[in-house]
């Protein structure tokens, strides 16, 4: 990995979950790791939040992002003052069909199934989902220079309405990128005439992922990245595979989505190290076959913009998931927003395995 002699440090705060802890301990733990990476002192009283999971599917935690953490950081926004607190997405394009014309499929039915819904509105917190606003309610927003998305990305209107967005993503393998942490929950975010670029241009979709996050409104409003990782969806990804549930869980915050994906990418990995050899094969982890993830990226590509994207789709190269030098996403990342950042972990109690997080960088170092 790039020396990080001359970039700045980030704090990554993480807080231990134990293996089954309850909706409560989630709760705890997520507020604990949250204030332990930020003073929050960019909230002022009255302002709003919009809150972004993952809600790529109906499929619960941690296929989606954990509904208790996202409750806990509702109450917390809640409770240092905030205003609106706006949590939604727009869902995958397995559950999701946008068009000029209408929608087929529903993120509200998605973030019900999977209990976020409930728990986002009990803690206090408004519904958002981009497509129910129509095709006009995106705006065109612009990466950083000399990237290569081909213009701008169409992303929802309320991003502008927002005075703050909290990032809230899972720990997952995902079947065409290999891994989708905080940086790849932009997608979530874009209209389908934009997902349908970022697909066609599968050679370099993990650039293109990295540089989503440069748009100007992201790096303008975004505070916070919170992950509970006390689950990891281990193989195939992002809507099924092998589940993962540690005896010592994590939850990890970062006011960095680069410093947060560093570290998340390394519990993703080591946790990936227990799995045996008939696990971690193309049928039930497909992005380990190049020819598997290259033609599911076609039928993706298909499936938003028909039979002549499907055919002329840029060919798809993965990487192995075995160290987190050999992650494009990440290192694009480096490249556009700052460098390899200096990260310094921080143990949000009580008793935290600081074992645990020595083994985390170690993975970092590999």
């Amino acid at each position: 990995m790039p020396s990080t002699a001359n970039n700045p440090k980030a704090v990554v705060s993480f807080a231990q979950v134990e293996r089954d802890a309850s909706p409560s301990e989630v709760q705890a733990a997520t507020r604990r790791a949250a204030e332990a990476a930020d003073d929050f002192a960019w909230l002022a009283p009255g302002d709003s939040v919009f809150i972004k999971p993952v809600i790529n599917s109906g499929n619960p935690y941690p296929a989606t992002t954990s509904p208790p953490a996202v409750a806990a950081m509702v109450g917390l926004l809640k409770q240092k003052g905030a205003g609106r607190v706006l949590v939604g997405d727009m869902g995958g394009i397995g559950h999701v069909k946008q068009r000029p014309n209408g929608v087929k499929g529903s993120t509200r039915r998605l973030a019900v199934a999977t209990g976020m819904a409930q728990a986002a509105e009990q803690a206090g917190a408004e519904l958002h989902f981009f497509e129910e606003a129509g095709w006009d309610a995106f705006f065109e927003d612009h990466p950083a220079p000399d990237s290569h998305w081909k213009g701008g990305l169409m992303l929802p209107l309320v991003l502008r309405q927002v005075d703050h967005i909290v990032l809230m993503p899972r720990c997952s393998r995902h079947a065409l990128l290999g891994s989708t942490l905080g940086l790849k929950a932009v997608v979530g975010y874009m209209r389908f005439d934009t997902r349908g670029q970022y697909h066609h241009q599968g050679a370099h979709i993990q650039e293109m992922t990295a540089e989503a996050n440069t748009v100007s409104t992201l790096l303008a409003k975004q505070r916070l990245v919170v992950s509970a990782a006390d689950k990891i969806l281990a193989t195939y990804g992002p809507d099924k595979g092998q589940v993962l549930s540690p005896e010592v869980g994590l939850v990890m915050a970062s006011t960095s989505v680069v410093a947060h994906d560093l570290m998340s990418l390394a519990w993703l990995i080591l946790n990936r190290r227990g799995l045996s050899g008939s696990q971690l094969g193309m049928f039930n982890d497909p992005n380990s076959s190049q020819p598997v993830a290259n033609l599911a990226n076609h039928m993706v590509a298909g499936m938003l913009g028909g039979l002549g994207a499907a055919l002329t789709a840029q060919a798809l190269t993965r990487r192995d998931l075995t160290s987190v030098h050999q992650d494009r996403i990440l290192a694009r990342a480096f490249q556009v927003m700052g460098g390899v950042p200096q990260v310094e972990p921080v143990l949000a109690g009580p008793e935290p395995s600081k074992g645990l997080i020595d083994e985390l960088m170690g993975v970092c170092e590999d």
